[in-house]
């Protein structure tokens, strides 16, 4: 492959399917194919006269609305390298991932725009891009080798990284991932997304707009919204991470939604109560995905079928299946971690002080598991010890370093509490801390993002440490959890095992949410 044609893909997208909706976002109103197309060309020819040449990165900080699909299909079409950021994301969060990408264009709201003109870095917003382009012809194809995608991950030590694809290895992704669905989209075919559109919710929408299909991109998971689209009857697919299953699960116990083919879930383990409380909500069509920054989505898949016959089995075997590598993954596991190599595995790593490439080919995933007597991978757990939070990932250490010192405190530890509803729950545990210790910690972190943020806070006489004088955060979480009891939910609350009342080491219902 030399190029990829982007634009002609897209150009032929609004050909065949004209006014048909591909986008109806809850803040943006419907976008058709014919619109999508127009808006995503004049974005094109507006980077172009900024001289944005292929490859060079463009960032796109928008929350889910119709403006961020457009706009994500015109950086790429314009050859140039899409790089999203979650909206949640703080100043200094976005001006390390412009370090490790090196952007200097933000597409992003009005009211955000003066702060990324304060970072140095020119904002676009997509008001000023016209409603169609000067031409109507297709742009000449991007050059495969090109950058054409830049993610960050928050890797094990320390910092996020950024994560390379080419313009070549992100089309190969994109023609997996459809071979892999567990059915065509037909032209209409709905699927809902209540996840932000920066992640993966931005490939199932790629995925599905290539048949014509349309998408309800929403704002958020708000369990009354769900209802009320499901009710209304013609949602084929479902995207639900097991934090958005967990939410809608507490909201809408004992209701039953039919219809559903897939509900498509992924990014952490499922256990096997949510699992049963998927089912009862919408029927055992719960389908398991493995993907991960450096490598999209599909690197093993657990058809809905499948996932049934796993969660089936008595007694049911440790780990999380997440099923067969797909087609073009190799998967080997070294030293208990799985290892894997793919033709849409992202080209490189890229740190601060530059590109990090991989292992003759090969990602080490920091993922532990094994493969079971029919070749199914399972889980087993993380090498490192980064927190799924919600849907996100947390590493531990960058909110440690913040606490560091933090005066008439002994050691700190961050460390996730397993959760049904959050996946794990960030907690701040202190040695010796005096009164007053968890407000501190508040203000400290207050620079972070909000899921980052520590929900709960305990004490413990002393944290305990391995042979190496380093602290164990396994053994960390497992005495918390033996001197506390933890109530679960959208406000976690953590009380000491004799406490009949809330004290001031739990949460709060100003925690972020």
């Amino acid at each position: 492959m030399n190029a990829v044609p982007w634009s002609a893909q897209l150009r032929g997208l609004a050909a065949r399917f004209g006014a048909a909706p591909a986008v109806t976002a809850q803040h943006g109103g419907t976008l058709s194919y014919a619109a999508l197309a127009d808006r995503a060309h004049a974005l094109a020819e507006m980077l172009a006269a900024r001289g944005v040449a292929a490859g060079q990165p463009v960032a796109i900080l928008l929350p889910n609305c119709a403006e961020a699909v457009w706009c994500a299909y015109g950086v790429r079409l314009a050859g140039a390298a899409d790089t999203p950021l979650g909206w949640g994301a703080t100043d200094q969060e976005v001006a390390w991932a412009a370090r490790l990408a090196g952007f200097a264009t933000v597409i992003t709201t009005a009211d955000r725009a003066a702060a990324m003109r304060a970072l140095g870095l020119q904002a676009l917003l997509p008001g000023s891009v016209p409603a169609q382009p000067a031409a109507r012809a297709a742009w000449a194809a991007a050059p495969a080798e090109a950058t054409g995608r830049l993610l960050f991950t928050s890797g094990t030590t320390g910092k996020p990284k950024g994560v390379r694809y080419s313009h070549g290895r992100r089309w190969i992704a994109e023609q997996l991932l459809r071979a892999t669905l567990p059915f065509t989209p037909a032209r209409g075919s709905r699927l809902l997304l209540v996840t932000p559109f920066a992640h993966g919710a931005s490939l199932l929408t790629f995925a599905w707009c290539e048949y014509g299909g349309e998408v309800l991109l929403e704002g958020g998971v708000d369990p009354a919204r769900v209802r009320t689209l499901l009710r209304r009857g013609g949602v084929e697919a479902l995207f639900a991470p097991p934090t958005v299953i967990a939410k809608l699960a507490a909201a809408l116990e004992g209701e039953r939604f039919e219809g559903l083919r897939c509900v498509f879930t992924g990014t952490q383990p499922l256990p096997a109560a949510l699992y049963a409380k998927a089912c009862a909500m919408f029927g055992p069509v719960v389908r398991v995905t493995y993907g991960k920054t450096e490598c999209f989505n599909p690197i093993a898949v657990l058809e809905a079928a499948d996932t049934n016959d796993w969660f089936a089995q008595q007694p049911l075997p440790p780990g999380a299946c997440v099923g067969w590598p797909a087609p073009g993954v190799a998967i080997e596991i070294r030293d208990g971690q799985v290892w894997l190599r793919a033709q849409h595995l992202c080209d490189e790593l890229l740190g601060p002080d530059g590109p990090i490439p991989h292992e003759a080919g090969w990602h080490a995933t920091g993922d532990l598991g094994c493969f079971d007597e029919r070749g199914r991978l399972v889980l087993l757990g993380r090498v490192a010890d980064v927190i799924k939070t919600g849907g996100y990932r947390v590493n531990p250490d960058e909110i440690e370093s913040l606490l560091a010192g933090l005066p008439g405190a002994g050691a700190m530890c961050v460390a996730g509490l397993p959760s049904d509803y959050w996946g794990e729950i960030i907690l701040a545990v202190a040695e010796a801390a005096p009164p007053g210790w968890a407000e501190a910690v508040r203000a400290r972190v207050a620079v972070l993002s909000r899921h980052k943020q520590p929900r709960l806070f305990a004490t413990l006489a002393a944290l305990p440490r391995n042979a190496q004088g380093k602290i164990s955060r396994r053994e960390v979480v497992r005495q918390v959890l033996a001197s506390y009891r933890l109530t679960d939910g959208a406000h976690p609350v953590l009380l000491p095992a004799r406490e009949e009342e809330p004290p001031w080491t739990t949460s709060d219902s100003a925690a972020p949410a």
